[in-house]
């Protein structure tokens, strides 16, 4: 015999007729709105207040939209000050009825807190919690918690609130995009959410701990908390690859804030697109902190008093600017400006007054003879040479493309053989070259020390922003902070990621080496998430032997998921049948699951070879930049595998995984603890010994 739930009845009527009120604000919503679009005309003023309202119309319509989300997943039963009983329904937005009744109460709001929050030790003032499972409008579950004197206690063992609704959540099949949590967000992690905008708040957590997921919750409360002024100011959420962005961008739009501005730094510079990584060496040294002196110094060198004296013809005589004078100006220019775009206009001007003073006339005006002879070649070249207009673009590809340029530049600051790393062929033109992801961090240094060019303000400003979220902020290198750093209006930040996952040549082993390079005048805070939802116990075991011995031995988190499959290792006879042998592991897996998403993670070489190979046997599947994750099948170099979860997980050769980079426990790490329901782990070569006793 089948238990219904009492109230289940009761609780489904109250859903649908939440949906029916959340439909009605929808349709009056969109009402409005094509009443401001199609009003056109009018006064200047008149057209500005319509411009004002859309924009808030169209707003409100985003946030209307949940498309196939669960609006309303749980109810709050409480005494209130005059001890009756008050009953409040959680849900993604707030909904009223005409009466401006709250149907349900948006999950940020204060009052949602105890939804959270509440322990049986610390009740909040609770007398039940209930938890809806649910798919859009129809009611799957009801699952009660009751507090009072009589409830046991919890303090000394982990918590976890709506057990049944965070199980059928996690055993969910994954579909490529990282979801909202707001249904199961447990204690520890809306402490995070809500804690204060001030400062730097610093989040570790190991793999499947919900950090990033966390990270974009407390984006979307702090602007729900401080809409002003962060709606003005923006927040700017920075993930460390493209593929990781496609991952999570669904999760804002879906808690109803769509204007959160999503990037990697390459996306934050002007007018180049970032599309190549470097090698580890070369990396080093690019995001080496020195390399603003090294940018600072190139930028001197374009700083240059004429080699010969500047002679025109004017009418009947010759004006004459000679080297000693235009030595004089560029002193005067580099003592009265910061930015070197800004002294343009003063070199010029100097420059005409100087010619105009070497005329026999004592009263040759510098104006008319900028006009009369502004476009004269000579005096073109002239400027070139002296003070030309830069853009970080030109300024850096003439720097790479020269290696006189590169060690004048590096001269007592790098080592010759170091800084002749970052020597390349120089292209015809700036626009074709492929800036890599370490070039991003350079422009933007470029940029700051030049400024804005006259005329071109706007275009070059570097935004800032009110509130900075940088996930996997473990990986970044001093001039990466540096440029982050750039972007904060106040200092606040949220920083996530997990010092055992730190790859790359930046990877660090202490949050202190990127809080010192912030100029936050607010003490840092620490946060850490220590219970893992993602991954089963079994699978967890496996990857954590990787950091036996290691500093990170004892950060690794405890599952929640006791039980799951074992992860199962398949050898490869002879390395020349290894890609035979995924593809066929692939099929084979495909044939199996009818829902879900499958990546092989896989050294970088390995990638090419294997696409060609599923193409031949038909699979289709995505690349990092083609695809990736709109596909059931991924192929995901390991490297940029950090921070995606994925129900199967196959990783190919992991010996060679943890010899190919200095970080290689920590890679080999990061790839083992990605799936969420059966780990594979395929190789030819023997495995390495921390993982030959667990085979």
């Amino acid at each position: 015999m089948i238990l219904i739930h009492p109230d289940f009845k009761a609780e489904q009527e109250y859903i649908e007729n939440a949906y029916e009120i959340l439909e009605r604000a929808h349709l009056e919503a969109k009402k409005l709105h094509n009443m401001v679009e199609s009003g056109k005309g009018g006064t200047h003023q008149a057209r500005f207040e319509k411009d004002v309202i859309a924009d808030q119309v169209g707003k409100r319509l985003s946030q209307l939209d949940i498309g196939d989300a669960s609006l309303v997943f749980g109810r709050i039963d409480q005494y209130g000050e005059d001890d009756t009983a008050e009953s409040f329904y959680i849900g993604r937005i707030a909904v009223w009825d005409e009466k401006q009744d709250p149907i349900t109460v948006d999950w940020r709001a204060p009052i949602s807190e105890p939804f959270y929050r509440a322990t049986g030790r610390e009740a909040m003032g609770l007398t039940r919690r209930r938890h809806f499972a649910s798919r859009g409008k129809k009611l799957l579950g009801i699952e009660d918690e009751f507090f009072g004197e009589d409830i046991i206690d919890d303090s000394d063992a982990p918590y976890f609130k709506g057990r049944m609704t965070l199980a059928a959540t996690m055993e969910q099949a994954r579909t490529g995009r990282l979801g909202d949590i707001i249904a199961t967000i447990q204690g520890e992690q809306d402490e995070i959410i809500r804690a204060p905008l001030a400062g730097p708040l610093v989040v570790q957590g190991g793999p499947g701990t919900g950090k990033t997921v966390v990270a974009l919750h407390r984006a979307a409360y702090l602007l729900y908390t401080h809409r002003f002024p962060l709606e003005g100011q923006g927040v700017l959420v920075v993930g460390p690859n493209r593929v990781f962005l496609t991952y999570i961008e669904q999760v804002l739009p879906s808690l109803g804030e769509a204007g959160v501005h999503l990037a990697v730094l390459g996306d934050l510079v002007h007018r180049v697109k970032v599309r190549g990584y470097d090698s580890e060496d070369v990396a080093r040294i690019k995001g080496n902190a020195e390399m603003r002196n090294v940018i600072r110094k190139a930028i001197r060198d374009r700083e240059r008093p004429l080699k010969k004296d500047l002679l025109i013809g004017y009418g009947l005589q010759r004006l004459r600017l000679r080297v000693e004078e235009s030595a004089l100006i560029i002193s005067e220019a580099k003592r009265r400006y910061k930015h070197h775009n800004a002294a343009r206009s003063y070199v010029k001007n100097a420059v005409f007054e100087a010619l105009a003073a070497s005329s026999r006339s004592s009263d040759l005006n510098p104006t008319k003879l900028m006009a009369d002879l502004g476009n004269v070649i000579e005096i073109r070249e002239a400027m070139e040479w002296m003070w030309p207009t830069l853009t970080p673009e030109h300024l850096i590809h003439d720097l790479f493309g020269s290696k006189a340029l590169l060690k004048s530049a590096a001269r007592n600051i790098f080592a010759e053989a170091e800084i002749l790393k970052l020597y390349r062929e120089r292209s015809d033109h700036a626009s074709s070259v492929i800036w890599t992801k370490e070039d991003a961090p350079i422009l933007d240094e470029a940029q700051a020390a030049l400024g804005p060019r006259s005329g071109h303000k706007e275009e070059d400003a570097i935004r800032t922003f009110g509130h900075i979220v940088v996930d996997e902020a473990q990986d970044l290198s001093p001039m990466e902070i540096r440029m982050l750093d750039r972007r904060s209006l106040n200092g606040s930040f949220t920083l996530v990621g997990d010092m055992a996952q730190a790859t790359g040549a930046w990877a660090k082993d202490d949050w202190n080496e990127i809080l010192n390079g912030l100029s936050s005048l607010k003490e840092p805070r620490f946060s850490y998430l220590t219970v893992g939802y993602r991954l089963p116990q079994p699978t967890m075991d496996v990857a954590s032997r990787v950091l036996v011995g290691t500093q990170y031995e004892s950060t690794t988190p405890n599952a929640v998921r006791e039980h799951g499959e074992e992860p199962k290792f398949i050898k490869v006879e002879t390395p020349a049948r290894l890609l035979g042998s995924i593809t066929a592991l692939v099929r084979s897996e495909l044939d199996e699951i009818d829902s879900g998403t499958l990546a092989v993670i896989t050294p970088d070489q390995y990638v090419k070879p294997l696409s060609e190979s599923f193409k031949a046997s038909s699979i289709e599947h995505g690349l990092v930049d083609d695809g990736a994750l709109t596909s059931q099948v991924t192929i995901v170099p390991v490297d940029l595998v950090k921070g995606l979860e994925i129900d199967i997980a196959i990783v190919i050769e992991p010996s060679e995984i943890l010899h190919s980079a200095t970080n290689g426990e920590r890679s080999l790490y990061v790839a083992l603890t990605r799936a969420t329901r059966r780990l594979l782990i395929l190789h030819a070569d023997d495995l390495p010994e921390v993982l030959q006793a667990t085979e």
